[in-house]
C-alpha cells in the first residue's frame, strides 16, 4: 500500500460556517474534510478556469477569425518593429 502526500490546511471560521459546511457535509454523506477539500478543488479549478480561457460571443468570435484570416496591413511602426526584430535575428 502506498501512501497519499498530504498538505494540511488551516482557516480560522465562524462557528456559524463550521455548522453550515458540517450540515452540508453531513446532508451529502461525507466528512468534512471530504466536503471541504472536494468544495476547494472545484471552486479553484473553476476559478483558474475563468482566468485562462476565454470565452467570445459569436460576434467577436467571427471577428477574431476574420482577424487571422484577413489581417490588416502592418501600420509602419509595425513595419519597423518587424524589421528590428529580423535584424535582431540576423546577429
Amino acid at each position: 500500500m502506498t501512501a497519499t502526500a498530504t498538505a494540511r490546511l488551516e482557516a480560522r471560521i465562524s462557528p456559524e460556517l463550521r455548522a453550515m459546511i458540517k450540515r452540508a457535509a453531513e446532508v451529502q454523506g461525507r466528512s468534512i474534510t471530504d466536503f471541504v477539500t472536494a468544495t476547494l478543488r472545484s471552486a479553484a479549478e473553476r476559478a483558474i478556469e475563468r482566468a485562462e480561457i476565454i470565452r467570445l460571443s459569436l460576434e467577436d468570435q467571427r471577428r477574431f477569425a476574420d482577424a487571422l484570416l484577413s489581417p490588416p496591413a502592418p501600420t509602419p511602426a509595425m513595419r519597423r518593429a518587424m524589421d528590428s526584430h529580423d535584424e535582431l535575428l540576423r546577429e
